[in-house]
């Protein structure tokens, strides 16, 4: 068997991330760094170490097994995937503080305030992790500072300036009813007695069909931060599953918690004199973009969503069409002005 080949690296011995002096405590006389690993890697080698009684084991296992490559230290210039330390005794790890750009803790100063944060940057913040695949860890912190489980990312999504777990994600929001979700609460299942045994949190990105049965989910699971349509509360403890909404959610543009501001529906351009409405060309056939998903969350939030088989997403299709024409002849119109395609007043009606 060939002898693994590791890269070595010096950061400073004082160096006090949590990286370094986990690889002092294992490895003593060894340099503190190591070449980068996926995160996968890493957890892997933790849970080596973990079961070993003495830092000489850990070395001769290290020799003993396949040729791999030593996680990178918290300090690595690159960060995805830095070690947050020790394994932690729950499924989604421990409070913790965000990590800064030196991989070290950046704890927030005593009294912070809660962010203020509107729901469309909420789900806007948990694409980005959808959309970069962030690995499923208990024991890293992505390049953004929060941890990569499903309690790091609700705390990502929500702006806040620690990592929650399930255990206390709930001191930062209130509780609210199934009938009241709105895209960027959360559905979140805490087991007291047992946090290891189903313990889990979900972001609710909107209801999928008018029966409220299903809904956009979006979740840090192994392995990899994905969003599905879910079954309501959940796929297995659904009764378990509670759903609560950040204290931090302002009606408007982001700001302190509990500022009033221009509602949605105010945002944007103002056309024909209608404020927040974009233009007919944004709804023609093959049209991508925000408003179409503003629009089709409007249509389920106000009843008209039953023609959605899936989340209203940002392409411009047939059952946005059939959402708009129920909700014109709602309004008591016929003929081409009940078309299905969203003027100014219908727009206005809409959202106000």
């Amino acid at each position: 068997m060939e002898t693994p080949v590791f890269e070595e690296i010096d950061p400073a011995g004082d160096c006090e991330c949590p990286g370094c002096r986990h690889w002092r405590r294992v490895l003593p006389h060894a340099p503190a760094g190591r070449a980068p690993a996926h995160p996968a890697a890493y957890r892997t080698l933790v849970v080596a170490t973990a079961t070993a009684a003495a830092s000489a084991t850990a070395v001769s296992a290290l020799g003993a097994g396949p040729a791999a490559a030593l996680p990178a230290a918290a300090h690595a210039p690159h960060r995805p995937g830095a070690p947050a330390g020790d394994e932690p005794g729950t499924p989604q790890g421990p409070r913790a503080p965000l990590h800064g750009a030196t991989g070290r803790p950046a704890v927030p100063p005593a009294g912070a305030e809660l962010a203020g944060i509107t729901r469309t940057e909420i789900v806007d913040r948990a694409r980005t992790w959808v959309a970069a695949k962030v690995p499923y860890s208990m024991t890293a912190y992505w390049s953004d500072g929060y941890r990569q489980d499903c309690s790091g990312f609700v705390s990502m999504a929500w702006k806040l300036p620690a990592n929650e777990w399930t255990g206390s994600l709930a001191t930062v929001a209130d509780r609210i009813t199934k009938d009241e979700l709105q895209p960027g609460d959360i559905l979140l299942f805490h087991n007291a007695a047992d946090p290891e045994n189903g313990s889990h949190v979900v972001i609710f990105g909107g209801w999928t069909d008018g029966t409220r049965t299903a809904y956009t989910a979006y979740e840090q699971t192994p392995p990899h931060t994905r969003t599905r349509e879910t079954p309501y509360a959940y796929w297995t403890n659904s009764s378990k599953y509670l759903p609560y909404r950040y204290k931090g959610v302002t009606q408007g543009q982001a700001g302190k918690a509990g500022t009033a501001t221009a509602p949605p529906a105010a945002a944007g351009p103002a056309s024909h004199g209608v404020a927040g409405y974009p233009g007919r060309g944004m709804f023609r056939p093959g049209a991508d973009n925000a408003y179409v998903t503003r629009l089709g969350r409007q249509l389920v939030k106000k009843g008209f969503g039953a023609s959605y088989t899936r989340g209203p997403g940002p392409r411009w299709g047939e059952a946005d069409r059939r959402g708009v024409q129920a909700f014109q002849r709602a309004q008591g119109w016929r003929g081409g002005a009940a078309d299905g395609h969203p003027g100014p007043e219908t727009w206005r009606r809409l959202f106000s």
